[in-house]
């Protein structure tokens, strides 16, 4: 058999071992002695390393933040580093999200394509070229974290306690490869003066503000006026209603994540538009409008820029009001080129005024290799040789990997662009047929890396 046929007598195996990783819950939970992520991740690591072993793989688990499969000798190590652990199920979905469920080419469950699919993608393509009796002057150790998607201090603790890698990729992003991925900026936006009574919306902070329930003073005529302002907006719904001297907005925006929020519709930013145009006088309205508004691009802060890899964005998630004051997160994405003395030098003297204050949080570093790298040349030959695709090139993206927690690695696969496979969201899948492909494309980057 070629390799393509080895490949697909294995896709039920593998489709059975991903269904193991599927079944567990293995969010986020509560810390227990040895249990640093909660049960879920803790046992959905001891899976994956049975797996491991199960296919003739050295295991080593460690302390449940994350543990490793590994084959060959040599000082240098190839590292794969994917993530076990996963987001809140969330959504209305069709089908049981701990139970792979396949409908054709699809597969149904959380996690199959973010991240327990790929991971089973990796192991596979390493125990081909195990089994073909490839050469192995380095190392290949396929680590599984248990905590990429709450802040990757899984890695924190590899990187504490094991060896650093020498070259790698982590399958956690697009094919054909990420050379670079944005920079990280948080920030909070605070009223000085606001006659908003409360305003309440979004549900993390790293995604757009896609609902909010604002309640402000009823005035003569606000109502009316405030319906025809929101009926010339895109919000997928909007109900305005008074009572007892108050009048109460919501507004639905869309969803989308914070490294593309152009794709969404800031449910709070379209509320405090139309608060202005129609008339509602408020020292906090005029605020946000001038410093954090729907533009999603960071014009009200002094950070309109942009380098050949693509510009930055800037994301209102989370509104909410306590004790009179409102708050608002703000998740900007920073292009690569641009340091953090550039973002601080540009927003000084532009985050505060009588009517509100923004303060600055964490600041992430970009990550970027040069296009003409070795290591991203190795990856990109991988993905053209196998697909025969040379149209899409290696790109830039404004979300972060496991890339900006190892030394040496960067994201490659196994999403193809231009398909939602509905990451994070209800009915997430993957297709059999990527898989058996994303396989053969990992056994190449593989080789490609050990010739390094």
């Amino acid at each position: 058999m070629n390799t393509r046929e080895q490949i697909h007598a294995l896709s039920e195996e593998m489709l059975e071992n991903l269904g193991k990783l599927v079944a567990v819950d293995s969010q986020l939970g509560t810390p227990s002695e040895g249990k640093p992520f909660g049960e879920g991740p803790a046992e959905a690591l001891e899976i994956g390393l049975e797996i491991a072993r199960e296919l003739g793989f050295k295991t080593v688990n460690l302390d449940n933040y994350c543990g490793y499969a590994e084959m060959g000798e040599g000082e240098e190590i190839v590292g794969i580093a994917g993530h076990l652990d996963i987001v809140p199920v969330g959504g209305d979905w069709t089908y049981d999200p701990f139970k792979l469920t396949r409908d054709g080419d699809h597969v149904y469950g959380r996690g199959t394509t973010d991240d327990k699919g790929p991971v089973i993608e990796a192991l596979y393509a390493m125990k081909l070229l195990k089994d073909s009796g490839v050469k192995l002057n380095k190392r290949v150790r396929l680590i599984m974290g248990c905590n990429e998607e709450t802040g990757s201090k899984c890695m924190a603790h590899y990187n504490e306690v094991e060896e650093e890698l020498s070259c790698g990729f982590t399958p956690d992003a697009n094919f054909p490869c990420i050379h670079g991925e944005k920079g990280y900026m948080s920030m909070m936006a605070y009223s000085k003066n606001t006659r908003i009574i409360s305003m309440n919306g979004g549900f993390v902070s790293n995604a757009v503000c896609d609902n909010c329930t604002t309640v402000i003073p009823a005035e003569a005529g606000l109502k009316e006026k405030l319906e025809q302002m929101l009926s010339e907006t895109k919000l997928q719904e909007y109900k305005v209603t008074e009572a007892e001297n108050q009048i109460t907005i919501y507004a639905k925006g869309v969803p989308a994540h914070a490294s593309t929020p152009t794709l969404g519709i800031n449910a709070a930013g379209v509320t405090m538009e139309c608060l202005a145009k129609a008339g509602f006088e408020d020292d906090f309205v005029k605020f946000y409008n001038q410093h954090i508004g729907t533009a999603c691009d960071g014009s009200g802060v002094g950070l309109k820029i942009a380098d050949e890899f693509g510009e930055l964005t800037f994301c209102n998630g989370i509104v909410k009001t306590e004790n009179g004051v409102i708050s608002c997160t703000i998740d900007i994405r920073v292009p690569v080129t641009f340091k953090k003395d550039d973002i601080l030098n540009r927003i000084e003297g532009n985050l505060e005024d009588e009517n509100g204050r923004i303060e600055v949080g964490e600041i992430g570093n970009p990550l970027f290799f040069p296009r003409e790298s070795p290591l991203v040349n190795a990856l990109y030959k991988a993905y053209v040789d196998v697909t025969g695709d040379t149209e899409n090139k290696p790109m830039v993206i404004g979300g972060g990997t496991y890339a900006k927690s190892l030394k040496n690695i960067i994201a490659f696969g196994p999403e193809k662009l231009g398909v939602d496979y509905r990451i994070h969201g209800a009915d997430e899948f993957i297709l059999v047929s990527e898989m058996e492909e994303a396989v053969e494309v990992y056994m190449e980057a593989i080789k490609n890396l050990l010739a390094i």
